[in-house]
Protein backbone atom coordinates (compact mmCIF):
# COMPACT_ATOMS: atom_id res chain seq x y z
CA UNK A 1 0.00 0.00 0.00
CA UNK A 2 1.26 3.32 -0.94
CA UNK A 3 1.72 5.91 1.27
CA UNK A 4 1.78 10.18 0.87
CA UNK A 5 1.83 11.83 3.57
CA UNK A 6 2.09 15.79 2.98
CA UNK A 7 2.52 18.33 5.91
CA UNK A 8 3.62 21.88 6.16
CA UNK A 9 0.93 23.89 5.05
CA UNK A 10 -0.63 26.97 7.10
CA UNK A 11 -1.54 30.23 6.80
CA UNK A 12 0.99 32.96 5.79
CA UNK A 13 0.80 36.49 5.03
CA UNK A 14 1.20 37.70 1.14
CA UNK A 15 4.88 37.34 0.78
CA UNK A 16 5.59 34.63 3.33
CA UNK A 17 7.35 31.47 2.98
CA UNK A 18 6.68 27.73 3.71
CA UNK A 19 8.29 24.45 3.69
CA UNK A 20 5.89 21.51 2.46
CA UNK A 21 7.52 18.52 3.25
CA UNK A 22 6.17 14.59 1.81
CA UNK A 23 6.60 11.36 3.22
CA UNK A 24 6.63 8.53 0.64
CA UNK A 25 6.63 5.19 0.59
CA UNK A 26 10.01 3.82 -1.20
CA UNK A 27 8.01 1.76 -4.14
CA UNK A 28 6.62 4.95 -5.55
CA UNK A 29 9.26 7.49 -4.58
CA UNK A 30 12.09 5.19 -5.50
CA UNK A 31 13.90 5.62 -9.25
CA UNK A 32 11.05 7.77 -9.90
CA UNK A 33 9.84 11.80 -11.00
CA UNK A 34 8.09 13.00 -8.04
CA UNK A 35 5.97 16.40 -8.57
CA UNK A 36 3.86 18.53 -6.17
CA UNK A 37 0.37 19.70 -6.96
CA UNK A 38 -2.21 21.78 -6.32
CA UNK A 39 -5.69 22.00 -5.86
CA UNK A 40 -7.39 25.55 -5.16
CA UNK A 41 -11.53 25.67 -4.54
CA UNK A 42 -13.07 25.51 -7.73
CA UNK A 43 -10.21 24.36 -10.02
CA UNK A 44 -8.62 21.43 -10.93
CA UNK A 45 -5.57 19.94 -9.47
CA UNK A 46 -2.48 21.09 -11.28
CA UNK A 47 0.92 20.54 -11.11
CA UNK A 48 3.12 23.21 -9.90
CA UNK A 49 6.98 21.12 -10.34
CA UNK A 50 8.22 17.82 -10.50
CA UNK A 51 12.07 16.55 -9.55
CA UNK A 52 13.90 13.78 -11.70
CA UNK A 53 15.76 11.08 -9.53
CA UNK A 54 18.68 12.89 -11.22
CA UNK A 55 17.54 16.25 -9.60
CA UNK A 56 16.48 17.98 -12.62
CA UNK A 57 13.53 20.12 -11.94
CA UNK A 58 10.61 21.90 -13.75
CA UNK A 59 8.27 24.57 -12.43
CA UNK A 60 5.08 26.06 -13.96
CA UNK A 61 5.47 29.38 -15.00
CA UNK A 62 3.19 30.71 -11.66
CA UNK A 63 5.36 29.46 -9.32
CA UNK A 64 9.41 29.99 -11.34
CA UNK A 65 11.46 32.07 -8.93
CA UNK A 66 9.62 31.64 -5.93
CA UNK A 67 9.12 27.82 -5.33
CA UNK A 68 12.05 25.21 -5.07
CA UNK A 69 11.67 21.61 -5.56
CA UNK A 70 14.16 18.99 -3.78
CA UNK A 71 13.93 15.48 -2.56
CA UNK A 72 15.89 13.46 0.11
CA UNK A 73 16.40 9.89 -1.76
CA UNK A 74 17.80 8.61 1.54
CA UNK A 75 14.20 9.03 3.21
CA UNK A 76 12.14 8.78 0.30
CA UNK A 77 10.98 12.60 1.01
CA UNK A 78 9.88 15.20 -1.36
CA UNK A 79 10.29 18.62 -0.17
CA UNK A 80 8.36 22.21 -1.48
CA UNK A 81 9.89 25.73 -0.55
CA UNK A 82 7.62 28.74 -1.07
CA UNK A 83 8.88 31.70 -0.74
CA UNK A 84 7.22 35.27 -2.24
CA UNK A 85 3.52 33.68 -1.49
CA UNK A 86 0.64 35.31 -2.80
CA UNK A 87 -3.12 34.62 -2.56
CA UNK A 88 -3.53 32.86 -5.52
CA UNK A 89 -0.95 30.16 -3.97
CA UNK A 90 -4.08 29.15 -1.93
CA UNK A 91 -4.60 25.54 -2.39
CA UNK A 92 -3.94 22.38 -1.03
CA UNK A 93 -1.16 20.56 -2.00
CA UNK A 94 -0.49 17.33 -3.20
CA UNK A 95 2.70 14.91 -3.75
CA UNK A 96 2.50 12.04 -6.24
CA UNK A 97 4.82 10.46 -8.55
CA UNK A 98 4.87 12.71 -11.43
CA UNK A 99 4.19 10.02 -14.39
CA UNK A 100 0.52 8.78 -14.65
CA UNK A 101 1.46 5.50 -15.62
CA UNK A 102 3.64 5.20 -12.35
CA UNK A 103 0.52 6.89 -10.37
CA UNK A 104 -2.14 4.17 -11.92
CA UNK A 105 0.36 1.65 -10.61
CA UNK A 106 -0.67 2.55 -6.89
CA UNK A 107 -4.33 2.63 -8.04
CA UNK A 108 -4.35 6.74 -8.36
CA UNK A 109 -3.77 7.32 -5.01
CA UNK A 110 -3.87 10.56 -3.38
CA UNK A 111 -2.75 11.37 -0.02
CA UNK A 112 -4.82 14.20 2.22
CA UNK A 113 -2.92 16.76 1.00
CA UNK A 114 -1.75 20.38 3.28
CA UNK A 115 -3.78 23.31 2.80
CA UNK A 116 -1.97 26.33 2.22
CA UNK A 117 -3.44 29.70 2.70
CA UNK A 118 -1.99 32.91 1.76
CA UNK A 119 -3.80 36.21 3.36
CA UNK A 120 -3.15 39.25 5.27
Amino acid sequence: QVQLVESGGGLVQPGGSLRLSCAASTSIFSGNTMGWYRQAPGKERELVAFIRPSDTTYYTDTVKGRFTISRDNAKSALYLQMNNLQPEDTAVYYCNGYSPTIRARFGNYWGQGTQVTVSS
